[in-house]
């Protein structure tokens, strides 16, 4: 895994003046690359679920609202708190706005933002794919196009509009900048995309740009360099501070007040207090990550968690294959992942989308991983035993392991689209004109969270929320001033706090409610007063879509993990059970 090294002596013989063309340092050609990241990126834009509501509130609501002049605000907007950026937020409402020259249907201009942040993405891939190939091995990069391919994971993570997406993105770009050395120190850039992804995204995730500095101040030690380096690292810095110079003028503009949002997340998150801080929105146990990373990787997280002992395995068996500069290089590389995973699982508070950051290298680690023990399976070296088992043999029990992975990771990538799909298509009706009318009201009641956006909406239409058991603070609405769009954002809202407690006032009375979305869950939903089953009120309700949605009460755990298909025969440990995802339209004569 020695980095490749492409100078080598000039020759004095009449051949050397005909260059010998270089090997490629590719196994798979840039643009095979390039087409099945964007074909993987582009299906998840297309078909992914939303999976957390913070990125149907806290980021679709406010791009919106800078794009249509209404929306859902979250308590994070309000003035008062200001912990989420507008600049991230008016970088996808700019996508929106000139998506709304070529079509005005809302609900297309919301795949179009998809689509470009899956372009992004496949950029971000690509770039990375070229230096793992160039300065680490070809087959490290194949193996890293497979993974992040495949990979549940990175399906969602790819076009999610959420910062810790954002920092993935830049999280790679920083990583290719530190990897690839070719020709200059790139160690300024490096730190300048990690920057960005902390100070535009998400503030935590400076910290992976810690291992690539320490690696920069050791080589420059052992070389005596230490004033370059120093250099380095501040060009960096300053790099980054102009970029947190334009976050700030952009959110203190919107706020209309001096604000610094990346401080204000990490004031919020760390020195919350015991009544305060994202503790009192659930904790989970320490092996949340373990088994989330489990099942959106499985057999490549695995690997990512052996990469350190293979690598210093190799180093101690096989000596000769590993120089101390390339072993300490390497190490830096798979650093991250180790010390991300060991700080996010020691924090009480776990959401799925905090390990978004850390998947290309848990990527980066597996494709090590697999390199060497595939280096290893494929030795003729008769003295071992791996050596005396057929090459042929060898070759099809690894390709038929990979290939098990693969099928493994489509199988739960399918699942989750069948199973949880219904509230992106459900009020697809809404666009008929026969069904909706201008003005209308779409209500929620205990499926707020799973409220798609208002992208999904007519142009007129807006969501509201009645009464459920639910017991916490529910977003609220920007307010509207005609021709000021920072009136909305600077004005401080009414009954909002960051306790999570519960406003009466964000309700709306059901009998103003045009449209309900509902979930029936037969045999599973507890009813009560304020959650009844609301399709069995056919007097009050009639029902316009009716789509399946995973009871995954009911469902075995294995139907609940992969795709299966639902097929009578099947033994009842592997048939998914299905709930009703209703919309539903309150008769006239009521309203």
């Amino acid at each position: 895994m020695a980095p490749r090294h492409s100078a080598g002596k000039a020759s004095n013989s009449p051949s050397s003046s005909k260059k010998k063309p270089q090997p490629s340092p590719f196994l798979l050609p840039l643009n095979v690359a390039l087409y099945l990241f964007l074909l993987s990126n582009t299906l998840a834009a297309s078909l992914a679920p939303i999976q957390d509501c913070d990125e149907s509130f806290n980021y679709w609501e406010p791009v919106h609202y800078l794009d249509h002049g209404y929306g859902f605000q979250t308590w994070e907007y309000s003035p008062q708190y200001s912990i989420r950026s507008w600049l991230y937020v008016a970088f996808h409402a700019a996508i929106g706005k000139a998506a709304s020259i070529f079509t005005s249907n809302k609900t297309s201009q919301f795949y179009i933002i998809r689509c470009a942040l899956a372009v992004l993405c496949t950029a971000c891939e690509v770039r990375l794919y070229a230096a793992i190939s160039r300065v680490l091995n070809p087959q490290i990069g194949v193996l890293f196009v497979m993974i992040m391919v495949f990979s549940t994971g990175m399906y969602h993570a790819a076009v999610a509009m959420l910062p810790s997406s954002f920092a993935m993105m830049c999280a790679m770009l920083g990583m290719t900048a530190f990897i690839d050395w070719r020709g200059k120190n790139q160690t300024a850039r490096g730190i300048m995309w990690f920057g960005i992804g902390a100070i535009v995204g998400w503030p935590f995730a400076g910290a992976l740009v810690l291992p690539f500095i320490l690696e920069e101040v050791v080589f420059a030690l052992i070389s005596s360099s230490l004033k370059t380096a120093v250099m380095h690292v501040l060009n960096g810095g300053v790099r980054c501070l102009l970029v947190l110079a334009l976050e700030i003028a952009v959110d203190s503009l919107f706020y209309r007040k001096f604000t610094i949002v990346p401080w204000n997340i990490v004031a919020y998150n760390i020195f919350g207090g015991d009544e305060r801080g994202p503790d009192i929105y659930g904790v989970e146990p320490w092996t949340f990550y373990f088994q989330n990373l489990a099942l959106n990787f499985n057999l490549w997280f695995i690997l990512a968690l052996l990469a350190a002992p293979l690598l210093i395995f190799q180093s101690l068996v096989r000596s000769q294959t590993t120089n101390k500069q390339t072993l300490i290089r390497t190490l830096t590389f798979i650093t991250p992942f180790y010390m991300w995973l060991t700080i996010f699982t020691a924090q009480p508070h776990k959401e799925e989308r905090f390990m978004y950051p850390l998947y290309p290298f848990l990527g980066l680690n597996a494709s090590i991983s697999l390199h060497i023990i595939i280096s290893y399976i494929v030795s003729d070296d008769k003295r071992e035993f791996i050596g005396r088992i057929p090459l042929k043999l060898k070759l099809w029990l690894t390709g038929g392991t990979l290939l098990a992975a693969a099928a493994l990771s489509v199988l739960r990538t399918v699942g989750m689209i069948s199973a949880y799909d219904a509230p992106l298509r459900i009020l697809k009706p809404l666009q008929n004109l026969g069904v909706s009318q201008p003005e209308g009201t779409v209500c929620f009641g205990r499926e707020w969270y799973r409220f798609p956006s208002s992208f999904h909406l007519p142009n007129g239409m807006q969501g509201k929320f009645i009464k459920s058991e639910f017991k916490g603070l529910l977003p609220g609405e920007f307010a509207r001033k005609e021709g000021d769009i920072f009136h909305g954002s600077s004005v401080i809202p009414t009954g909002m706090n960051d306790l999570n407690l519960e406003d009466p006032g964000k309700y709306t009375d059901i009998s103003r409610c045009d449209f309900l979305v509902d979930l029936s869950l037969p045999n599973t939903t507890a009813t009560s007063p304020l959650e009844p089953d609301y399709a069995l009120d056919k007097s009050r309700w009639e029902i316009i879509e009716c789509l399946p949605f995973l009871d995954t009460a009911r469902t075995p755990t294995l139907a609940r993990i992969i795709w299966v298909p639902d097929l009578p025969f099947l033994p009842r440990s592997l048939r998914r059970v299905w709930g009703n995802y209703y919309l539903l339209r309150q008769r006239k004569e009521l309203l």
